[in-house]
């Protein structure tokens, strides 16, 4: 059961924050400005370009990683393909991991390596293969990490992780790839990179839209804020013992709704699933009618808990990119839902150009894990 009353007492979330998930989802706009800068530093704005990559592949361990290949899946896809490389190895360790270039693979291609980590001895090898091949290489590491030296000079393009003002390389090092700030990091300099290269909008403008997006939404739903006006907190308190079916409209929602599945489970320990409207609706249907929505009658909100199993109640959580005008499938997602009792949640960000959109759906869905992070007991962080 989520302690409520831990969400409304900032200092207590403070202490139970053993891991700095707070901070990292409070200064995601601090973190985009300083990824900016140091992709501005290293180079990426005055490239030159001669033409667009054939396609992408992006390689870089854990949860950020894999969630800025979706990303960029999302944003860039319909310029280009986005592959990302699953790593292989018998242990998820820095050491352990290999990862393979695909056969196609050659000169017109690009390949980013997105790490938080830096001392994948896979990703270097990987780097000198491509290196070989012709493929443009372009890294996001620490800065005094063995991948920078790999990468450096003549072998690619490095550009230096953003950390957050108050952190030192080592701390951030033991810090979690699945963080909020560890996602805007690696993304935002690759951002930057993609639109030299021509495969996405973002000149440093927009990027500037996005870090301010980030802010604002982190004055909303910060810690002071109490749970009735802050919809990180809310979503979090409606998540508590259900099952989340995240139901995503919009062609950055996908990649958003994917990683809040992943860090709920990653963060929380809350177990979600994610899918794509319309084609969540029969994915998810049975799960609707089955045992997940037993009891879910809202009336029956004061019954006796005490003396009941906690089965997992199935939640929707709808979390759309843009308002819904034109085609949408939301009015048979909340039918479906309410048609078998389930309770739903919804999301929409205020209005803004795609890249604003999709960072206020990561920032709240974000806080709300972290939340639930620190508020369920027998979790890593809580309090008590």
């Amino acid at each position: 059961m989520l302690d409520e009353t831990l969400l409304d007492a900032p200092d207590a979330l403070a202490l139970a924050d053993r891991r700095g998930l707070l901070r990292g989802a409070a200064e995601a706009g601090a973190r985009v400005r300083t990824a900016a800068r140091h992709a501005s530093e290293a180079g990426i704005a005055d490239l030159h370009p001669e033409g667009r990559p054939r396609a992408v592949l992006v390689a870089g361990p854990g949860t950020a990683a894999a969630g800025v290949a979706d990303l960029i899946g999302a944003l860039a896809g319909a310029s280009a393909p986005v592959v990302r490389l699953q790593p292989t190895g018998v242990a998820p360790a820095a050491g352990a991991l290999r990862w393979a270039l695909p056969g196609w693979a050659g000169s017109v291609d690009l390949l980013l390596l997105p790490t938080t980590d830096g001392s994948e001895p896979g990703l270097a090898v990987l780097a000198e293969q491509a290196y070989r091949r012709g493929i443009t290489v372009v890294a996001v590491a620490p800065k005094a990490s063995p991948l920078a030296e790999t990468v450096g000079g003549s072998h690619g393009l490095f550009v230096p992780m953003a950390i957050a003002p108050n952190e030192s390389p080592d701390e951030y090092a033991e810090s979690l790839a699945a963080s909020p700030g560890a996602l805007w990091a690696l993304f935002t300099p690759l951002l930057a990179l993609l639109d030299r290269v021509g495969l996405i909008d973002a000149p440093p403008e927009a990027l500037e839209k996005v870090a301010d997006r980030l802010d604002r939404t982190a004055e909303r739903c910060g810690p002071a804020i109490a749970t009735y006006s802050n919809p990180a907190k809310t979503l979090a308190a409606e998540l508590a013992d259900s099952l989340p079916l995240i139901w995503t409209e919009g062609n950055a929602a996908g990649p958003a709704g994917r990683r809040f599945a992943s860090v709920l489970a990653e963060l929380a320990g809350l177990p979600a699933l994610a899918a794509e409207l319309p084609e969540a609706l029969p994915a998810h249907g049975v799960l609707l009618a089955g045992d997940y929505a037993a009891g879910a009658d809202p009336e029956d909100f004061f019954r006796d808990r005490v003396e009941e199993s906690q089965a997992l109640r199935a939640r929707v959580v709808l979390l759309r990119d843009r308002p819904g005008d034109g085609l949408t499938a939301a009015p048979a997602a909340r039918e479906l839902a309410l048609g078998h009792g389930t309770a739903i949640s919804e999301l929409e960000p205020e209005e803004g150009g795609d890249l604003e959109t999709l960072a206020e759906l990561l920032a709240v869905t974000d806080f709300a894990a972290v939340y639930l992070a620190l508020a369920t007991p027998g979790r890593p962080d809580h309090g008590h």
